[in-house]
């Protein structure tokens, strides 16, 4: 058994079976971070010691019959901006450099409850703010696949370290492709829920207990090398938690069993004033015909009839206005109320054409971002998308469109391009039917070629 590249599930089933130890799993993955940690930079705050403990009374447990739940003794990292009770919580910025919250976030909290061992955090963009994983108190995270390359952000440790062996999963955040971005990137699976299915509270840190601001947009979700690995970890994280108030009591179902010739699926090789690489809309279309072939109903899609670009637009500025909110002290002119109502009008009505839009078809396939992993750069850098110059803000954009909309959105491996980095491409299905939309993906793993572990690891 490769330990360090097996799926969550496969650890679980190895681990209850008592095939492997839970140290084992853990002194695996520890290994994995020796080898190769000091030259990606994905792993930070690392507890080497407190999750040997962990894994011991894990496989102590075992000895005496007790299970403690379906991630038993499995190791596993967080991205650094979940709040976890006896390790730092940073988001890479220095005025949280030596945070640490009083008690787990319902994500950790439940990961723990079910059995998983925490092992570290894995590295984000400093105050999760950007599509490279950056910061002033750990540095930059490199790809596996090229470590000249990003792994892109804000959750491009935690894409790493999964595509680099060091841990089988790892829950982060999508605000704007945070989560898709960087799975793409570095050939590994990302979910982006529904907005209001996993609670964001303890999903950043909050020393002084202040008002929770960021209640729009925002959605957790894991990251993985499979989808099964995907399906357990929603699963385990979703749903009303008694903390966050806006979740929705909406039932958390089994990944069903999908046929492709079931199929309705609309694919859109790129959106309209959206810039995309040949590469990535050829695969797109590539998948699209394999659909068609498999008997699935598929069709290019006609979509809803909406200005893209200023939808960006105005989920900047509800970003905008949440920020201003956070802030101590108010702006010399504070945003009225009446544009914060008028701005979730202008939203309901893109929630809206979308949901009427995938009415008629069980997901859409599109492009995660307009390129693979691009070049260390400085952020604001225009982006090379086959030899053209494009905005380096328009990286999130084909992902921060269900952001604002609050669709549930995947990315999926699909391959590498010409230069050898991983394709990522993104299914989107109807609000609440996560647990379909990954049924969809598994059906599709035959097609898209699933998870490959990068040269040299």
């Amino acid at each position: 058994m490769d330990i360090a590249f097996s799926s969550t599930v496969d650890l679980a089933m190895a681990i209850a079976a008592r095939k492997i130890s839970a140290v084992e799993a853990l002194d695996a993955h520890l290994a994995q971070i020796d080898s190769h940690n000091e030259a990606v930079n994905a792993v930070v705050s690392l507890d080497r010691e407190g999750a040997r403990e962990r894994a011991k009374k894990a496989d102590a447990a075992l000895v005496r019959g007790e299970a403690l739940g379906p991630l038993h003794g499995v190791p596993f990292t967080l991205k650094d901006m979940h709040e976890t009770a006896g390790m730092k919580t940073t988001v890479g910025f220095p005025p949280f450099a030596d945070y640490v919250a009083k008690e787990d976030g319902p994500v950790a909290g439940r990961l723990k409850a079910a059995g998983g061992v925490l092992m570290a955090k894995t590295n984000v963009a400093s105050m999760l703010s950007d599509w490279q994983s950056n910061n002033p108190l750990f540095g930059r995270t490199s790809n596996p696949w090229n470590l000249e390359r990003t792994s892109g952000g804000s959750s491009g440790g935690a894409a790493a370290a999964i595509a680099a062996g060091m841990t089988p999963f790892d829950v982060g955040t999508d605000m704007q492709d945070s989560i898709r971005l960087p799975a793409a990137f570095c050939g590994v699976y990302g979910l982006k829920p529904t907005e209001h299915r996993v609670s964001l509270a303890g999903a950043f840190p909050n020393p002084g207990d202040a008002a929770r601001s960021v209640r729009l947009m925002s959605c957790v979700g894991p990251l993985a090398r499979s989808v099964d690995d995907l399906s357990l970890i929603y699963r385990i994280i979703a749903g009303s938690d008694g903390r966050d108030t806006d979740l929705a009591p909406v039932p958390v179902e089994d990944m069903p069993k999908l046929e492709l010739k079931t199929l309705r699926i609309a694919f859109a090789p790129t959106f309209p004033g959206f810039p995309v690489t040949d590469a990535i809309g050829s695969a797109v279309e590539n998948i699209a015909r394999q659909l068609q072939s498999a008997g699935a109903t598929v069709e290019k899609a006609n979509l809803p009839k909406l200005d893209l670009h200023d939808d960006l637009a105005q989920g900047g500025a509800l970003i905008g206005m949440m920020m201003e909110a956070a802030q101590p002290e108010p702006p010399d002119e504070p945003t009225p109320v009446s544009r914060w109502f008028e701005a979730l009008a202008r939203r309901d009505r893109s929630i809206l054409a979308w949901n009427q839009f995938l009415e008629k078809h069980d997901a859409l396939l599109c492009p995660v971002a307009m390129t693979t992993a691009f070049s260390h750069c400085e952020p604001g850098t225009p982006i090379k998308v086959d030899g053209k110059d494009q905005s380096y803000w328009m990286l999130p954009a084909y992902g921060a469109v269900f952001n604002y909309s609050g669709h549930p959105a995947l990315s999926m491996p699909c391959g590498q391009n010409s230069d050898g980095l991983p394709i990522g491409l993104q299914l989107v299905g109807r609000r609440w039917s996560e647990s379909r939309l990954l049924g969809i993906a598994r059906a599709m793993t035959p097609l898209t070629g699933g998870f490959s572990r990068p040269p040299g690891y």
